[in-house]
């Protein structure tokens, strides 16, 4: 019997309810990213004070109470009655949404919040949230909280606890934001350090001259506890700091101009590397995925080199003209657009999509690169470019001819690959995993272990090759990264397309020692520089294998770090067995199976990237060709033996 439907079951959300009930809408994820997106909400609004003029210095602090806190001496929140609502300008902001002053450029000309939500939605996904207001020699507090209304058994998402009320009188101004997010809300609560400082640090190179002070008081390490920046050369800084572990054959090329209401500023520097980097913000908001200004810019690069190639007789007539990718091998560049309305892809702002924006910025970044280019006194280092661009170039047609080859490969059903990949009998891609498997002792366990519906395995013979300082026809050139190409059918770079994916899952499996890392991080660059989009679209995964095995009676133990195994050994008594794997090689099919190939039993880490600027730079750190910087990174940050990876997992788990 149907069940009836009337108007009674229409649902209409008040309010904030609507975020609270869906906040992937808003903030992406209730995972960590959506969490640090609360961060970058209310820093946003204290960064458009400071890029309009009003602001001189902001404040990030993370508290121990697990809450954020974000102060700047601009403006203000207005403190006054709004005409509409009746009740202060401070909480229409704080509990409306689309609520602003951002929806045209009276008070902002350029803001990276245009659609009045953030501050209402952190508001709402928050247990608490203590505005402050500094203004006219007077200081004003509001309080809000997400509490359990008894009478509906729900959650009351961001209500005022009392009116704006003024509670001192201080010479200090501008606002001041602490909330704490809700535990009922997100998966983790725990803002990472690096995170959030790494995106100060940003904003610090975004907004020149603008003092960003960065606080945890969770840190025990009192270099770590507070840190401070302020960048007078602002993006020309942030090339050199992102080049500062390569090697540069140019000194920075910058310019900025103002053109129809549109805000452009570029940096550029050179090294003698073979991958590009353009990191493109828009308003102070990053945009990973790029987006019209990026395009605009990238246009002329490739058109006014092209055009000073010609002019100085390096292309003649019959010659082709150079490719954006020729010209763009080596370049760091940061790039800025200041856009009055722009119009992002999504609340998260991954993409500017504004029209208008491209051919405005084209125009710019063309005048002042020909500028640049008929100085005399950079005539060299011009001259430097080209020749990498020509040399680029060259290697180019060699990659076609080998791309073209693995394509012929591909249509003739990845013959090559006979006897070496053991491919899946699953059609369906959107099901179908591939082990990248080290070795072919691991990779002979790892065929007769799998489940053959949906998993196939690709054994890897010796390490591949360290793709950082090789440009693209010398990776066609390698064995092991064609049958990896082949397998995928996806194709590389240019010819790079998703669509063709054979495998959902692509699972790097190694051994847990320092070999199995370092091929591990081999191919991870690979991923990087050759196929970004498996990696941000969430397709590679890194298998991880037990180190021990406990066996005691029928009961069978694996442990995956050296703390899950002191736990083990403590919690279950004398008479055990244990076993140490050196590698996957010692595994026989079935405890292979039962560790790493079960999808109901195994552990998996997916790649992502949440910061591609400090990713291209780690990568350049760890796999660059200078010594000193990678030891010191090493010798910083690795922790081998401290940090617990999984608990122990028993036979018959289900995790």
């Amino acid at each position: 019997m149907a069940k009836s439907y009337t108007a009674s079951d229409i649902q209409v959300l008040e309010g904030l309810d609507a975020v609270r009930m869906r906040p992937g809408m808003y903030i992406g994820s209730t995972g960590s990213r959506g969490l640090h997106h609360l961060i970058w909400e209310i820093v946003d609004n204290a960064i458009d004070e400071a890029a309009n003029g009003y602001a001189t210095h902001i404040t990030v602090a993370l508290k121990k109470d697990g809450s954020c806190e974000v102060t700047d001496d601009g403006r203000g929140v207005p403190v006054d009655i709004h005409p509409q609502f009746g009740v202060s300008a401070v909480e229409v902001v704080y509990t409306q949404l689309h609520a602003g002053g951002k929806f045209n450029d009276k008070n902002y000309a350029y803001s990276g919040g245009l659609h009045g939500v953030g501050a209402s939605v952190v508001n709402a996904l928050s247990e608490w949230m203590i505005v402050d207001v500094y203004q006219n020699y007077s200081h004003y507090q509001q309080q809000f909280e997400s509490v359990l209304d008894p009478k509906t058994g729900k959650i009351q998402s961001g209500h005022p606890v009392a009116p704006l009320e003024r509670v001192g009188s201080t010479r200090k101004r501008g606002t001041r934001v602490q909330f704490k997010p809700d535990s009922r809300v997100f998966e983790t609560t725990n803002f990472q350090y690096e995170t959030v400082h790494r995106r100060v640090r940003e904003l610090a190179y975004l907004n020149k001259g603008v003092h960003f002070t960065f606080s945890d008081e969770r840190e025990s390490d009192p270099e770590k506890r507070v840190r401070e920046y302020c960048y007078e050369g602002g993006i020309i800084d942030f090339v050199r700091y992102l080049n500062e572990d390569k090697n540069p054959i140019t000194e920075p090329i910058s310019f900025e101009a103002v053109r129809d209401g549109l805000l452009v500023r570029v940096a550029i520097q050179y090294t003698d590397g073979y991958a590009d980097n353009v990191c493109s913000f828009v308003n102070n908001v990053p945009t990973p995925e790029g987006g019209t200004h990026e395009m605009g810019f990238k246009t002329a690069v490739t058109k006014a080199f092209n055009e000073y190639a010609r002019r100085i007789g390096l292309l003649k007539e019959k010659d082709n003209n150079l490719s954006g990718d020729d010209l763009r091998e080596g370049m760091t560049a940061v790039i800025y657009a200041g856009v009055k309305n722009p119009q992002f892809e999504g609340q998260t702002k991954g993409k500017l999509g504004n029209t208008d924006v491209r051919p405005v910025y084209e125009a710019v970044c063309v005048e002042h690169l020909q500028i640049y280019l008929d100085d005399l006194k950079h005539q060299e280092e011009a001259q430097r470019i080209l020749e990498k661009a020509v040399k680029a170039a060259k290697a180019r047609e060699a990659a076609r001819k080998a791309r073209d080859a693995i394509r012929v490969t591909n249509q003739l059903g990845a013959a090559p690959l006979v006897g070496k990949l053991s491919s899946c009998t699953g059609k369906n891609p959107e099901q179908n995993e591939l082990f990248i498997v080290e070795g072919d002792s691991a990779g002979g366990s790892a065929k007769q272990g799998r489940d053959r519906r949906f998993q196939a395995i690709l054994p890897l013979r010796g390490k591949p090759l360290n793709v950082e300082k090789k440009r693209l026809d010398q990776v066609l050139a390698n064995e092991e990264f064609r049958s990896i190409i082949t397998a995928l059918g996806t194709g590389i770079g240019e010819d790079f397309d998703l669509s063709h994916l054979r495998y959902n899952r692509v699972i790097i499996l190694s051994d847990a020692d320092q070999d199995g890392a370092h091929i591990r991080a081999i191919l991870l660059t690979f991923f990087f520089r050759y196929m970004r989009q498996l990696v941000t679209e969430g397709h590679v995964y890194i298998g991880m294998p037990p180190l021990y095995k406990v066996a005691k009676g029928a009961k069978t133990i694996y442990c995956y770090d050296d703390a899950a195994l002191d736990r083990t050994l403590s919690s279950i008594g004398k008479g055990y067995t244990l076993q140490r794997y050196k590698g996957l090689g010692e595994m026989n099919p079935e405890q292979l199976w039962e560790t790493t190939l079960n999808p109901d039993g195994r552990k998996l880490l997916q790649v992502t990237i949440e910061d591609m600027t400090e990713v291209d730079r780690r990568v350049s750190v760890l796999m660059g060709d200078k010594v000193e910087p990678r030891k010191a990174y090493i010798s910083a940050y690795a922790n081998f033996n401290k940090e617990d990876r999984f608990e122990p997992v028993t036979a018959d788990s289900t995790n």
